[in-house]
C-alpha cells in the first residue's frame, strides 16, 4: 500500500481538513502524557531553510507522542552533496517513519513522496506552506467556529502562503480577497483553479471591507534579502495598519506566520493589538502538526 503523504492542503478532503482541526484542538486542551501513539517511531526532519516554529513544533510533536525526531541539515547529508533525491528518498525511507522537508523548491518535496516509502511531509516549500494553514485555520476555528462562508484578506506577496491560503479556500470552502502588487501576484495556474472563490482588488482597504480574517507576511521572505529595497517600494502600501483593520469587521482576527517586521507589512499597533492572534496561531503549530502525525503514522 502507498503511503498517505501532505504535499498540499489539496491532499485532504474538507472532512479530513476539518477532523484534523477538531483533533488539535482536543490534543490541545487534553494533553494525556501517557498517550504515546508513536512511541518508537522516527521522523526525520531534512531542513534546506532555517527554521524556529517548524523545527521545534515537529521535534516536540514526536517528543509529546513518545517518538523521535531526526534533525538533517544539507551539511549532515548528501543531499548536498548530489545525491540524486531518488536514491535519497528510498534510502532514507527504508530507516524513518516518516519524512519532513522544509526545502527551496517544491520538487524536492513531490520527489521525495513519489519515491519514499513512508508519509512525507511538506513542512514548506518556496510554493506551498500547508503546514502553517493547519494551525492558521485551527486558531480560527477556536475563537470563531467554523470558516466556511466567511471572507478571508490576503495582503502582500502572493508566495507560498497565499497560495496555501487559496487552497484553504477550496477546500474549507470561504471567500479569499487578496490585495497584491502587480508584480507579486500570486501564481496563476492556482489561482484559477480555486474558480470563483478568489478575488482580487487594486488596494488593501478595499480588500478588507466586512473581511472575518486580515492576513499577511513579510516583503521579503528567506532567500530574498537581496530584492529587500526593491520590495519595499512595491509593497509601501500594502501594510496592514488601523485603518485596514478598521474596514473589516470589528470582530475582525489578524494572523501573520511569523517571523514579522513591525513598521513594514504590519504596524506595530495592529500585531500587537487585540485583533492579533500571531501568538495562539505560532502555538498551533505544535497541535495542528500533532494531529497531521498522528493521521499520517498512526498504524491502523
Amino acid at each position: 500500500m502507498n503511503p498517505r503523504h501532505f504535499i498540499s492542503l489539496l491532499d485532504l478532503t474538507s472532512d479530513e481538513f476539518r477532523g484534523l482541526i477538531h483533533r488539535a484542538i482536543a490534543l490541545k486542551n487534553h494533553r494525556d502524557p501517557n498517550y504515546q501513539p508513536l512511541k518508537g517511531q522516527v521522523l526525520a526532519m531534512i531542513f534546506e531553510k532555517s527554521s524556529t516554529r517548524t523545527r521545534i513544533s515537529f521535534e516536540a510533536g514526536m517528543s509529546h507522542f513518545g517518538g523521535n525526531a531526526l534533525f538533517l541539515s544539507p551539511r549532515d547529508t548528501q543531499l548536498g552533496r548530489g545525491e540524486p533525491l531518488s536514491d535519497s528518498a528510498k534510502v532514507i525511507s527504508s530507516m524513518v517513519d516518516g519524512i519532513m522537508l522544509r526545502t527551496n523548491s517544491h520538487e524536492t518535496v513531490t520527489t521525495f513522496a513519489k519515491y519514499s516509502s513512508v508519509p512525507v511531509i511538506n513542512g514548506l516549500t518556496d510554493e506551498q506552506h500547508p503546514c502553517q494553514l493547519l494551525a492558521d485555520m485551527q486558531t480560527y476555528f477556536e475563537l470563531r467556529g467554523d470558516i466556511q462562508g466567511k471572507t478571508v484578506v490576503w495582503i502582500g506577496d502572493g508566495n507560498n502562503m497565499c497560495h496555501s491560503y487559496i487552497h484553504a479556500a477550496t477546500v474549507l470552502d470561504f471567500t479569499l480577497h487578496i490585495a497584491s502588487p502587480a508584480a507579486y501576484m500570486p501564481d496563476a495556474a492556482i489561482v484559477a483553479a480555486a474558480g470563483e472563490r478568489i478575488k482580487f482588488f487594486d488596494t488593501p482597504i478595499a480588500a478588507a471591507h466586512n473581511a472575518d480574517l486580515i492576513v499577511t507576511d513579510v516583503w521579503a521572505s528567506m532567500g530574498q534579502e537581496e530584492e529587500q529595497k526593491q520590495r519595499e517600494i512595491a509593497f509601501k502600501d500594502y501594510q496592514v495598519d488601523a485603518k485596514v483593520m478598521q474596514a473589516a469587521h470589528p470582530d475582525a482576527l489578524f494572523m501573520h506566520c511569523l517571523p514579522a517586521h513591525r513598521g513594514e507589512e504590519v504596524s506595530a499597533e495592529v500585531i500587537d493589538g487585540v485583533q492579533s492572534v500571531i501568538f495562539p496561531e505560532a502555538e498551533n503549530r505544535l497541535h495542528a502538526q500533532k494531529a497531521l502525525l498522528e493521521f499520517l503514522l498512526c498504524k491502523q
